[in-house]
Formats: C-alpha cells, sequence, structure tokens
C-alpha cells in the first residue's frame, strides 16, 4: 500500500484507527476455547466488529509464536481475513545482520516463500543500515522503524546523549535523522510511544512527513488528544495503535460487541481531529 493509498483510507473511514491483534488464548473469552481454532474465530470477530473503523491492523507476532505451529497458522488464516483495503503490520522487532534480516524480511513479505504478504514489519534499528536495509529493498513494503517507544525501560538508552560531528543529540533523534538516508517517507515509517507525547512535535521537525505508529492509547494512559494535536501532518501522517483496550474490552459472549463500541469511540473522535486537516 502507498502512502498516498492508506491517506485515502483515512480519509475515507475518517479514522487513523490501528487495531493491535496481540492475541492471547490465555485471555480470549472461555467459550471460544471450543473453537476448532479459537485464536483464529477470535481474531475473526474482532476483525468483522472494528473493520468499519479502522484502517489498519497489528498482529504482535509474539503471540503466535509462542504457539508454535498452531500459531502460525492462526496467523496466516488471520492474514488471509483481514480486508485487502486495510494496512496490515508485522509487530516483529527484527533486526539483525544482512542475512538473517534477508530472511526475516522474506517471512514477512514474500508470499512465494513463507504465505506472508504483510504491508510493513516493525524493525529495531540498534545494528544500524545493513540490518534494516533487506527490509527496504522489497517494493511496495514499509520498515516501520523503533525511534521512542512507550516502556518505562526506553529510558536506559533512547534518550542517552551522544554527540554527532560535534553536535549534542539524543539517540533517538540520531535513529530519526540517520535513517532518512536509507530510505524515504515512502517506505520509512517510526514507532512514537503515545507517553512520549511531549516529544511529538520536536519529532516532526525531523521528520515532518513520514507516518508515525504510536502505540500506548487506551490500557497504556496515553492521550490520543496530545498525540493527534502534536504528531498530525498534512496527510494525517499518524496510525495510533490501541490493543488491549479494544479487544479486551469484554471477556464475556460480548466481547465483539463491546470491541465494536470501544473502536468507535475512538473513530469518532479521531474523525474530530481530521477534520482540522481537511
Amino acid at each position: 500500500m502507498t502512502k498516498q493509498a492508506l491517506f485515502e483510507q483515512i480519509l475515507l473511514k475518517k479514522s487513523y484507527l490501528c487495531v493491535g491483534l496481540d492475541t492471547d488464548i490465555k485471555k480470549i473469552p472461555p467459550h471460544l476455547l471450543q473453537a476448532k481454532d479459537p485464536v483464529f474465530e477470535f481474531n475473526r470477530q474482532i476483525i468483522d466488529a472494528t473493520a468499519p473503523y479502522a484502517v489498519a491492523y497489528k498482529p504482535n507476532i509474539a503471540f503466535y509464536e509462542a504457539m508454535g505451529v498452531k500459531g502460525w497458522e492462526s496467523l496466516q488464516k488471520t492474514m488471509k481475513y483481514i480486508p485487502k483495503e486495510c494496512f496490515t503490520i508485522a509487530d516483529a522487532k527484527r533486526g539483525d545482520i544482512g542475512n538473517t534480516s534477508e530472511l526475516y524480511a522474506r517471512t514477512f513479505f514474500d508470499k512465494n516463500s513463507s504465505g506472508f504478504d504483510f504491508d510493513a514489519v516493525t524493525v529495531a534499528p540498534y545494528m544500524g543500515r545493513d540490518s534494516v536495509q533487506p527490509f527496504l529493498a522489497f517494493e511496495n513494503k514499509w520498515v516501520i522503524l523503533l525511534a521512542l517507544t512507550s516502556n518505562v525501560g526506553s529510558n536506559d538508552f533512547q534518550h542517552l546523549k551522544i554527540e554527532v560531528e560535534g553536535e549534542p543529540k539524543k539517540l533517538y533523534q540520531q535513529v530519526l535523522t540517520k535513517s532518512q538516508e536509507w530510505g524515504s517517507s515512502e517506505s520509512l515509517m517510526y514507532v512514537v510511544g503515545a507517553t512520549q507525547a511531549d516529544k511529538l512535535a520536536e519529532i516532526r521537525e525531523i521528520v515532518p512527513d513520514h507516518f508515525l505508529l504510536v502505540p500506548g492509547v487506551g490500557a497504556q494512559g496515553g492521550s490520543l488528544e496530545e498525540v493527534s494535536r502534536y504528531g498530525m501532518n498534512k496527510k494525517c501522517g499518524l496510525l495510533v495503535n490501541s490493543s488491549r483496550a479494544i479487544i479486551y474490552a469484554s471477556s464475556g459472549e460480548d466481547f465483539a460487541e463491546r470491541a465494536e463500541e470501544e473502536a468507535k469511540k475512538v473513530q469518532q473522535e479521531m474523525e474530530k481531529y481530521l477534520s482540522a486537516i481537511v
């Protein structure tokens, strides 16, 4: 999916909501455990309930890997079920030496090799250019690079003060600056946590045209209003992810209906903020 096509979907649905499919078999409603594939059945109903309000879906790969072969099968069925107009993100946080990254890229982007055909994959930048470029080599695919994350441990490294050519910077700022040499706003997005909303205005100065994937709204306490105020650009430039607050809104038989209610609430708030740019 191109940047323009994604923006058109945002305008059509009046939403920049990404639903995170962090599907834990230990947390899904008990009545689904009788299904042949409980994880897929949960995902299927969540997708049906939220598709009118979501422009993207983001399966967290760990939740599927943890189940071995069955988990990968559930993920494949889920990917085939997601509506074609929706942007799909493999939240895998890969990143390794070049030849290993080539195989990770093939896993998520090469349908003939793995059966998967995601639009994007999250990538860790710690090992530098040659760990990221194999993902960027795939045409019409996206790398979503970890820049400033929402977890408490982000302070351990991402805010470290460094010096680059005599100029003081923080490490996450250098990730944003340097990575623009590797790809453009048509192939690179960045992860910026919603709990770091106070940094968004400054981040927008460094990457004014790139899309940002923003997790942390909802269960993690991030503010959609602040993220939208400081992070939105003329093409929206945001995919705001919500996982637990939507998919686990209920643990009962009404889980899909409650998920729809929560997704609609988020979409209606997003519509207000989008009206400022269209």
